[in-house]
């Protein structure tokens, strides 16, 4: 009977055992193909998933890259089903709103890392542009956070009378705008330059202050009043 019981349990069974019991001592000492499994561990509870995490990393570069990846790159890794590949995708949205919850109501101005790492989680590893819009009140304190338009990998169209329009809507008398480069090169480009200048005059207007513009990059950002454009 012993001998019986011990053949019907799994090898990685232990593994995943004192896997779990270092992550809760220590949860920064795991390299990330560890988390990955415990990850993996949620979705497959029976399949030894060391391998699967290493290659995904392999394939993706880093974890980050593994929770960006589109639903279609997941599913095309062998092991990886539909419902493993959703479950990534909830595991990185619920990391986003934790980051976006740091930063929501607060006053942005005095806590410009925790949203530089919003940003960065939430943009960083996009394969297109998006222009996104961060309003603010009087206190200066984030009231909303939208995604106004997206593109092509060096281009999305964005509308100074949109962007100002939306302003009134919420409410918002300052803003803060935000676009990646999928290129990794976070530099600001002339039509980035042309176009935060525009939405500025167009603010003007409605005693709008148009606080930053911000480029999020795979290698960094880049702030346009950190660079003296604004």
């Amino acid at each position: 009977m012993r001998e019986a019981r011990q053949k019907e349990t799994p090898h990685h069974a232990g593994h995943r055992d004192r896997l779990r019991e270092r992550f809760l001592k220590s949860p920064d000492s795991l390299p990330d193909y560890e988390l990955l499994e415990l990850l993996l561990f949620l979705a497959i509870p029976r399949r030894d998933v060391k391998p699967l995490a290493k290659t995904l990393l392999v394939q993706f570069k880093d974890l980050n890259g593994v929770l960006n990846a589109p639903m279609s790159e997941l599913t095309s890794i062998s092991g990886i089903s539909d419902n493993t590949a959703t479950a990534l995708k909830i595991m990185r949205e619920s990391g986003l709103r934790v980051l976006k919850q740091n930063v929501i109501k607060q006053p942005v101005l005095n806590s410009w890392a925790r949203l530089i790492e919003y940003l960065t989680a939430a943009m960083a590893q996009e394969k297109k542009e998006h222009f996104r819009l961060l309003f603010l009140n009087k206190k200066n304190e984030l009231i909303a956070d939208e995604v106004q338009g997206s593109g092509t990998v060096d281009h999305t169209p964005a509308y100074p009378r949109e962007i100002i329009k939306r302003a009134l809507e919420v409410g918002a008398t300052a803003l803060i705008l935000v676009h990646n480069h999928p290129s990794g090169d976070p530099s600001p480009s002339p039509a980035d330059v042309t176009l935060t200048n525009a939405v500025i005059d167009a603010a003007k207007a409605f005693d709008i202050v148009i606080h930053d513009h911000i480029i999020i990059s795979q290698n960094g950002h880049v702030s346009f009043r950190n660079e003296g454009l604004i």
